[in-house]
């Protein structure tokens, strides 16, 4: 209830603290809560116009820094024919606190899988640091490089919790050249000491996205998602997976309030994935 409080309060307050009311003299005041969020606000919007006004990919994590509410949608088909459903995707509330920084607050997914007995339950929870390192808007070169610090908390249910924190070092970069932008992220999660070795390991993630803009509001894209295990479970496998997808918007709804959807399927290209393909719908709602 927080969250939704925040967002419909970012979006009533969003021009700069016009709310007012006058007293019986004819004397107009402002909130001062109201001020200290549109300030916050202004001062959000100075922060992302240093930065390429890039639409955010389906699955690679956008280096630029963003303020939304966000929810996914996974339809996951693995080995053996098994299905996973994950409703919410571990996204949740994402907000810029101050120049350079963006937190994000994962809201642990709900997840069911079609194994006999029913293993439906919640997911672990995510959360993400981003330094914002450099950036320049489109005029003054059209780059980004950013560092993220994510943690993931062991709260899920038992059968779709990791057991173990996982913490995850992220380097994060981007370039564009007119329409055209290319989005990348490398990074290692490493488990807690008390982690079997031959559990999770250290699985090392690099994805990258090329994308296009058409027409303002259509970001067509190509994701390649890969992974390398070098150590755990699944140690020597290489994992490829081909997303191509589409984004559309930002929609204004009201002010700086407003709606982006975009939807794409991950295709394995490699042997032996951990699963064979993942249709991905993802909803954000900017403000």
């Amino acid at each position: 209830m927080a969250v939704v409080a925040l967002v419909l309060m970012a979006g009533n307050v969003a021009w700069a603290g016009t709310d007012s009311t006058t007293s019986a003299s004819g004397v107009t005041t402002s909130s001062s809560d109201d001020g200290v969020i549109a300030n916050w606000l202004q001062s959000v919007t100075k922060i992302q116009s240093e930065q390429p006004g890039w639409a955010t990919p389906v699955v690679t994590v956008t280096p630029r820094l963003e303020q939304e509410f966000r929810y996914d949608q996974f339809w996951e088909y693995g080995t053996g024919g098994h299905e996973l459903n994950s409703y919410g995707g571990g996204k949740g509330l994402e907000f810029i606190p101050a120049q350079n920084i963006e937190v994000i607050l994962g809201i642990p997914s709900y997840e069911t899988r079609d194994n006999p007995g029913g293993t439906g339950g919640f997911s672990d929870e995510n959360l993400l640091l981003k330094y914002r390192l450099l950036s320049a808007n489109a005029e003054h070169g059209n780059y980004i490089l950013t560092t993220f610090l994510g943690v993931t908390l062991p709260v899920g249910s038992d059968y779709n919790t990791g057991h173990h924190e996982v913490t995850t070092p992220t380097i994060a970069f981007g370039k564009g050249w007119g329409d055209f932008d290319i989005q990348s992220t490398l990074g290692i999660s490493v488990p807690d000491t008390g982690a079997p070795r031959n559990q999770a390991g250290t699985p090392v993630a690099f994805n990258t996205t090329l994308q296009y803009r058409l027409l303002t509001y259509i970001w067509p894209e190509v994701e390649f998602n890969y992974t390398w295990y070098p150590n755990g479970e699944h140690e020597g496998l290489n994992q490829l997976f081909i997303t191509p997808g589409v984004v559309l918007g930002k929609f204004v709804i009201a002010h700086r309030f407003g709606c982006t959807v975009g939807a794409g399927c991950q295709l394995a290209v490699t042997q032996g994935p951990t699963y064979y393909h993942n249709a991905i719908l993802t909803m954000r709602f900017p403000f």
